[in-house]
């Protein structure tokens, strides 16, 4: 299950680092990029209600083998693009590919930490973003040695494939009960799971503007080399892996609303320190800061989802159809407002969402099963 996660990582890291390159290849601007990279929030918005009802069917198993098969394949076609229509296309087969593997595969660590009986959400998430950091570290020395991005992303995508096909048959083959309802085709989430995953929205809004600009940021604001500006990238990722895989002992002891208001905060300050910075060091600072701030909220949010709802499934779908419309909705509206003003201005909307995030804790408190027990007096 782990290694899955860190697949699914690895194929965003490895985009990642090369959007300024698809940018100068296409001689696109910072608001037809943004445009561009609204695609993936097509593509994800309209198939990944539909993924609880194909895991219901198929198997978590089967679903989430062949759907990291597609999204790892998909990662070679971006960079094949032509022009600014065709890259719209083939972001939307990517972000669809992405957001329901992100789905099953979620439900399936929702079902093992059930039975398990504690958690492990943070650490499959802290896989995902070891993954990312891999990518990310491939990604950065292909764009320093100024290799094509169309070479670097087919021989990734060959790679993570292969491995996908490989790892998915060992994946534990977590089905619903047979008396269970099959969900329907098309699952609304409900006003509890709504609710969590506002804070979600808030989170994933921060991550994937780091995840796609901090590349660009670190260029045209901070003046960074194309190899700093890609290291960038690894060092957010980093961030993340770390606070994840600390985040499962971390909320056991500290509490779950404790943790996301302290991840709120962290991320806060991390914007400020990127909105304010001219030169590369403290953007590269305020970049691993957002990262570590929200590197446990997403998988808070998705075992409180997971919990709330009849199915793990469903609950997950829900989440992360609210989440992920942000993660996808970011990066064109950083493009968009960038466009209109500057890329500084953009980042201090996301300073904005991690603050809510700071505000909007409590929400998770009677939902999450990672909460300590309360104490004896």
């Amino acid at each position: 299950m782990a290694v899955t996660f860190a697949l699914h990582g690895a194929v965003m890291g490895s985009f990642a680092t090369r959007i300024p390159w698809l940018q100068d290849h296409l001689n696109a601007s910072s608001g037809e990029l943004g445009l561009a990279l609204l695609a993936p929030a097509v593509g994800s918005l309209l198939t990944m209600p539909t993924a609880s009802r194909i895991t219901h069917r198929y198997g978590g198993r089967a679903v989430t083998r062949w759907l990291i098969c597609l999204w790892c394949a998909a990662l070679a076609l971006p960079a094949l693009a032509p022009n600014l229509p065709v890259l719209f296309a083939t972001l939307a087969v990517y972000g669809a590919a992405s957001g329901m593997s992100d789905v099953a595969m979620n439900a399936q660590g929702v079902v093992i930490e059930q039975r398990m009986g504690r958690s492990i959400m943070s650490g499959l998430h802290g896989m995902w973003s070891l993954g990312g950091l891999v990518g990310g570290g491939v990604g950065s020395v292909a764009a320093h040695a100024g290799i094509d991005a169309r070479l670097h992303l087919a021989v990734m995508a060959l790679a993570l494939t292969v491995a996908g096909a490989l790892v998915g048959g060992l994946l534990p083959d977590v089905r619903a009960d047979a008396d269970a309802a099959e969900p329907p085709r098309f699952a609304l989430p409900s006003r509890t799971v709504l609710v969590i995953g506002l804070v979600g929205f808030c989170a994933v809004f921060a991550e994937a503007a780091g995840h796609d600009w901090c590349a660009v940021y670190l260029t045209q604001v901070a003046g960074a080399s194309p190899g700093v500006a890609a290291a960038s990238y690894s060092a957010f990722a980093f961030t993340m892996a770390a606070g994840r895989f600390c985040g499962d002992a971390v909320v056991r002891r500290l509490g779950t609303v404790a943790v996301v208001r302290l991840g709120g905060a962290l991320g806060t300050l991390g914007g400020i320190l990127v909105v304010t910075a001219r030169d590369p060091l403290p953007a590269v600072a305020g970049f691993m800061l957002i990262g570590l701030g929200i590197s446990v909220i997403i998988p808070l949010v998705f075992a409180a989802a997971g919990n709330a709802a009849n199915t793990p499934s469903e609950g997950v779908a829900g989440a992360a159809t609210i989440s992920y419309s942000s993660g996808f909705l970011a990066p064109s509206a950083i493009g968009w407002i960038a466009q209109a003003s500057t890329l500084s201005v953009s980042f201090a909307l996301v300073t904005a969402m991690m603050a809510a995030v700071l505000m909007g804790a409590g929400v998770l408190i009677r939902r999450s099963t990672t909460a300590p027990p309360p104490r004896r007096s």
